[in-house]
């Protein structure tokens, strides 16, 4: 298996919206945006890492089964098989880059636990 994503790819989402900025065979790299109140799945993967990067404003960050705040400049690690979420309780747009890493990346590796807008849990 390899990266089924591609540069240019985007999505919007209840959350916000995503769009590839780059890939290769075992990597991916995504410009995220969470909107004000919103939050995505609480999820893992079986197949990726991803590392997170804040750009513009305040993220908490559920990792495993701790919450913290990360702010513009700081990263947050999520190893493969790890519940992560992300929350934006603030009143202004929420921006990260997202670097995915592993042999399988595609959006049918993403397993929810919980999801405020409906959405098929695992």
């Amino acid at each position: 298996m390899a990266n089924t994503y591609k540069k240019g790819d985007h999505d919007t989402r209840p959350w916000g919206t995503w769009e590839v900025l780059d890939g290769g065979n075992n990597f991916c790299v995504k410009k995220i945006i969470v909107t004000p109140g919103s939050c995505l799945s609480l999820q893992s993967h079986n197949h990726r890492s991803e590392h997170w990067i804040m750009v513009e404003g305040e993220a908490v960050v559920t990792l495993g089964d701790k919450e913290i705040i990360k702010k513009s400049g700081e990263n947050v690690f999520i190893p493969v098989q790890t519940k992560h979420r992300i929350r934006n309780d603030k009143n202004a747009n929420l921006e990260f880059i997202e670097v995915q890493y592993g042999e399988n990346l595609d959006e049918n590796d993403i397993i929810r636990y919980e999801d405020i807008y409906g959405r098929a849990k695992a």
